[in-house]
């Protein structure tokens, strides 16, 4: 296998569901360290089929192995057919003095953006990691299909999804998100995150919040809908979460959504597992229609 990755490292390898769970670390150019991601492949992946591919994006402390282990999606994505990426949140021992000093800034805390702020900016550049090198490189090794992506994420993640999906129309076919952070210049997670990565300017932060992009559309992004579930035993629904605000964004432009609110669930991964299944059937419909 010719790789396209510099120094791609196979680090383990599990058979799942007649696919095979694999995590690899490799070398980032965009990062500038080395960083990790886990791939699923469905059995009709190996098989020789080009397959479409579906990338989860973790929440706050998460990495590579939370929604792989954690999730069960693997069933539902071998009986689908598709594979499933997931990379870490964040650069890793990147010499920063103060890269683990909070849990919710810093090491698993990436936010899915390129900071502009010093020291941050050298390495924190995860819309460049994702886009220009993680996807390119994975589609070109794994031979899934470059024309039929989806995109979802949890908390942190939920936000990446959401705003990478509007922030590059066409790039992307489908998107989900379980208990999303929708309006980070709304909350203090965003706040803390966007003042230490864009800097004291909030006009800059705008570009990194859903509720906001989603209302500057001039019509619907996704016509086909976006599926969001929030349980309404999240200890961090009134504060920092915000679904209203999302969905008021997209009832403006007339983008299809389907908010489902859920008793008793909270923000963890009994209730993600509890409704992962309907998520990989939403972005399977959307990928095959694709």
């Amino acid at each position: 296998m010719s790789s396209s990755f510099e120094r791609l490292e196979l680090l383990s390898e599990h058979g799942s569901f007649g696919g095979v769970q694999r995590f690899y670390k490799h070398a980032s150019g965009e990062i500038g360290l080395p960083m990790r991601f886990a791939l699923y492949l469905p059995p009709q992946a190996l098989a020789g089929k080009k397959v479409p591919l579906l990338t989860f994006l973790a929440g706050l402390t998460c990495t590579e192995e939370t929604f792989t282990m954690k999730a069960g999606a693997q069933r539902m994505a071998a009986e689908l057919g598709l594979a499933l990426l997931m990379p870490d949140t964040s650069p890793r021992n990147t010499g920063v003095d103060s890269e683990d000093h909070h849990w919710d800034f810093g090491v698993g805390a990436g936010f899915y953006l390129d900071a502009t702020q010093a020291p941050w900016s050298g390495h924190w550049c995860m819309e460049s990691y994702l886009l220009k090198e993680l996807l390119p490189q994975v589609v070109n090794e794994f031979g899934v299909n470059a024309d039929r992506m989806g995109l979802f994420g949890h908390s942190m993640g939920g936000h990446g999804a959401l705003t990478l999906a509007l922030r590059h129309p066409g790039r992307f076919t489908s998107v989900s998100a379980f208990a999303p952070i929708c309006a980070p210049t709304q909350c203090p997670w965003g706040h803390k995150a966007f003042t230490g990565y864009l800097g004291q300017d909030e006009s800059t932060w705008a570009a990194h919040d859903a509720s906001l992009l989603m209302a500057q559309q001039n019509s619907a992004p996704y016509p086909g809908g976006i599926l969001i579930d929030q349980g309404l035993a999240d200890k961090f629904l009134a504060e920092q979460l915000h679904p209203e605000a999302l969905e008021a964004a997209c009832a403006q432009v007339g983008q299809p959504l389907t908010l489902r609110r859920h008793e008793g669930y909270d923000h963890g991964y009994y209730f993600i597992s509890s409704f992962v299944d309907d998520h990989l059937r939403h972005h399977a419909a959307a990928l095959s229609a694709a």
